[in-house]
């Protein structure tokens, strides 16, 4: 894979992770499988509205995905947005709807990023796929904003900075969470990482007595 270059001195990328599900909840790695926002992640979703609206952007780019797209659309951006394939988050192919803590039941040891993910992408193929979107970003007069996943945008980001894709382990990134990604003289950098906010849910979507979601940061699997 090529190193990353800079389009303009000035151009940001902001990354914006969906809100939260239940299988970002109860840590279920979620790939392709298309599950909607839980009440707290749409509550999430809008609250993003007022800290993107106070910026303008070239590009709006969104995952096919629902969860994605329904927070670009919470959060007042879906009207502006294109749907972009190579957005969707990672194929893990049999592992997908599955806790690592289960997958190590059999296989001890075993991380996403080393594999193996049986029927489902290498981190390089992932990788891959972030650099066309890289350089579709590049090639956009002005910033540019996207909706997507944990790991996706993880190794986005990695691969932004001119890291391999598998240095995006070492990116945790948070439901609902901005991050911008921009440029210090011609090198790619990260300015702005997981930013979330103290989220008050209302009364309307606080959790039921079954439910196994909270309105704060998401620590589990991140997809």
């Amino acid at each position: 894979m090529s190193t990353p270059v800079r389009r303009s001195p000035r151009q940001q990328v902001w990354l914006v992770r969906h809100g939260q599900t239940t299988w970002s909840a109860s840590g279920q790695h979620t790939g392709r499988t298309d599950i909607p926002l839980t009440p707290i992640g749409m509550h999430q979703a809008r609250s993003l509205g007022p800290r993107l609206a106070a910026s303008t952007f070239a590009l709006v780019l969104t995952s096919p995905l629902v969860r994605a797209q329904e927070t670009c659309r919470l959060a007042g951006q879906l009207g502006a947005a294109q749907v972009e394939g190579d957005l969707a988050e990672w194929d893990y192919g049999v592992f997908d709807g599955r806790t690592t803590a289960e997958i190590r039941r059999e296989r001890p040891g075993w991380t996403v990023w080393d594999g193996p993910l049986p029927d489902g992408e290498t981190v390089d193929h992932v990788g891959v796929r972030a650099d066309r979107i890289i350089d579709r970003v590049r090639a956009a007069q002005g910033n540019v904003l996207l909706f997507g996943h944990a790991h996706m945008l993880r190794i986005l980001a990695a691969r932004w900075v001119g890291l391999s894709p598998r240095h995006g382990q070492r990116l945790g990134l948070d439901t609902a969470s901005i991050s911008v990604l921009g440029f210090e003289h011609e090198l790619g950098v990260i300015h702005t990482w997981n930013q979330t906010w103290n989220q008050t849910v209302p009364p309307s979507t606080e959790p039921s007595s079954s439910s196994t979601a909270s309105p704060g940061p998401s620590h589990g699997v991140q997809t």
